[in-house]
């Protein structure tokens, strides 16, 4: 039989053993709350990632995963349960509204609280209109959307949504700011206007005619043409038709490969008109044109990496090193900043919560890394920047310091114009949820 003093000794060494599992349970249920806590906050990028613009989604998919990458280095979103990791979701709405909304519902099926998108106006009308009926029906799983690219004015004028934010300047911002650079050009007494026939390259028509009227009312408008998007292989006969109309100059917001045939074309067959664009500087434009787009390309942006200074410069100097190809280094700034103040907004507001997020976004200022301030105007969702007129010329001529994708030419500012004369009157009457 054990002795009383052998009894005790086992019932201390099973107190101990009883004290150091439950130590253990607790330190493992503490664990598994922190990597609740740490799990990342999902982003859905919804984007034509095949088809003919797919170029496009790529550059998109570029500059948010280095938004993303950059918002996680410095540690993330800072929320009450503790500090999240950014995760970006990439999603193919191929270019179609009706593509796009089935990746809208994948993404809500996942619990997905933020949705960006932006290389087209119309999806992006299509996805506002679906997210308003979402949030409406189901507040228990609302959504965010964050466009980065879609300028269709009216999304935040008559059509706006609380749910809605856009961080590019619109087509009626863009306009004005070549106008601006129009009435320095007093060489063009004659352009010809086309564009891709959805409604954006419709809002470009209609805001080039508002604008030159304002600014340039000399200037005759010697064509007003669109084409369909996405499907013309072959520019030339477009191109034949801007030379028999004299034009001085054309205007096109075309993008993607629907601009890169357009300039291709131009340079093939000759064309000495200027041509002023909303997205000359990018997606193969300027290697397409080569020296033919020399002082005669001219484009608009929220920025450009010779637009100066040294914040500036170590930005992009940050994205190429991270996108060392030559053909990727087309920074938009505003893509990785958007990400930059969503996560501010989530670490304002404490929280992930949709309309927490929305709330802290309204109103919200950004020192743009440093070199670009810029404000989410509450009134309508539009964010206020700066925006730069530029010419193509050589790499390395004066105020060329680097080139666009490899190609051995870049743009210089023509002219710079600050935040505050870009802001636009607004027409938005915005209905916000109850508090």
């Amino acid at each position: 039989m054990a002795s009383l003093s052998d009894m005790l000794g086992c019932t201390k060494r099973r107190a101990r053993w009883l004290r150091a599992a439950l130590t253990c349970a607790a330190l493992m249920c503490a664990v598994q709350a922190s990597a609740a806590e740490l799990a990342p906050i999902k982003l859905a990028m919804i984007e034509g990632m095949s088809g003919p613009f797919a170029n496009a989604g790529a550059a998109v998919e570029r500059n948010l995963r280095f938004g993303v990458e950059r918002v996680n280095a410095q540690g993330g979103a800072k929320l009450a349960d503790g500090t999240h990791p950014l995760e970006l979701v990439v999603l193919d709405g191929k270019g179609s509204s009706e593509a796009s909304l089935v990746q809208l519902r994948a993404a809500i099926d996942e619990k997905i609280g933020f949705v960006m998108q932006g290389n087209s106006s119309a999806v992006a009308a299509a996805l506002v209109a679906a997210i308003d009926k979402q949030n409406e029906r189901e507040p228990e799983h609302r959504v965010v959307f964050l466009n980065y690219s879609a300028d269709d004015p009216a999304l935040t004028n008559d059509a706006c949504s609380f749910w809605h934010f856009r961080f590019d300047a619109h087509a009626g911002m863009r306009m004005d700011a070549l106008a601006d650079a129009l009435q320095r050009d007093r060489a063009v007494k004659k352009v010809y206007l086309l564009n891709q026939d959805y409604s954006f390259g419709h809002d470009v028509s209609r805001e080039a005619r508002r604008a030159l009227q304002e600014k340039r009312p000399d200037i005759a408008i010697a064509g007003d043409e669109f084409h369909p998007i996405g499907r013309v292989k072959d520019f030339a006969p477009y191109i034949a038709k801007i030379r028999a109309s004299a034009a001085d100059a054309v205007i096109t917001g075309n993008w993607g490969n629907d601009l890169t045939l357009l300039v291709k074309a131009a340079r093939e067959q000759g064309l000495g008109a200027k041509f002023y664009t909303f997205y000359g500087n990018s997606l193969g434009a300027p290697a397409a044109l080569g020296d033919a787009g020399v002082k005669r390309v001219i484009a608009v942006a929220d920025w450009h990496p010779n637009a100066g200074g040294a914040a500036s410069d170590a930005y992009y100097r940050a994205f190429r090193t991270r996108f060392p190809a030559a053909s990727d280094d087309y920074l938009v700034l505003r893509m990785p900043l958007m990400i930059d103040m969503l996560a501010t907004a989530m670490t304002r507001a404490g929280s992930a919560d949709p309309l927490a997020v929305a709330r802290a976004l309204e109103g919200m200022k950004s020192d743009g890394a440093g070199f670009h301030p810029s404000t989410m105007r509450a009134s309508d969702h539009q964010l206020i920047q700066p925006l730069y007129v530029m010419e193509m010329d050589k790499a390395g001529t004066a105020g060329v310091r680097f080139d666009n994708e490899g190609s051995g030419y870049g743009f210089r500012t023509l002219l710079s114009v600050p935040a505050a004369e870009t802001a636009p009157p607004t027409t938005c009457k915005m209905m916000r949820p109850p508090r």
